[in-house]
């Protein structure tokens, strides 16, 4: 097993972790914003280093014999990275936003932010 290998199935285990994790933040917190942040963590990190796996591996084969056959992969996949890191942050914000907007207050949570606006 080469180091790239190694960096490979350890991108891919955080990856899959994060997401393991933010699927059971989704089904166990109580409301939109707790849920939206477990969503939040599961995009960002578990499909980022999934791409990072992606992007190793076209590297490693790059590297090893020159094969350009996946450099494509390669690209795309970082466009799709900077696409997630970028689009990831603004949409949650907006939907918490929009929620809050709605009038779906968080449980369990002092929310000041109500009482800076009734004043």
């Amino acid at each position: 097993m080469t180091a790239a290998d190694i960096i490979i199935l350890a991108c891919i285990a955080i990856g899959l972790l994060a997401s393991t994790l933010g699927v059971v933040g989704i089904l166990r917190f109580p409301d939109v914003y707790t849920r939206l942040h477990a969503e939040t963590k599961l995009t960002t990190f578990g499909s980022i280093f999934l791409c990072l796996a992606i992007i190793a591996y076209v590297l490693s084969q790059y590297l090893a014999g020159g094969d350009t056959q996946y450099v494509v992969l390669g690209l795309h996949t970082l466009l799709a990275l900077i696409a997630l890191a970028f689009t990831n942050a603004i949409g949650a914000h907006a939907i918490s936003r929009a929620a809050y907007r709605a009038g779906i207050k968080p449980e369990g949570v002092v929310d000041r932010l109500s009482e800076v606006e009734q004043k």
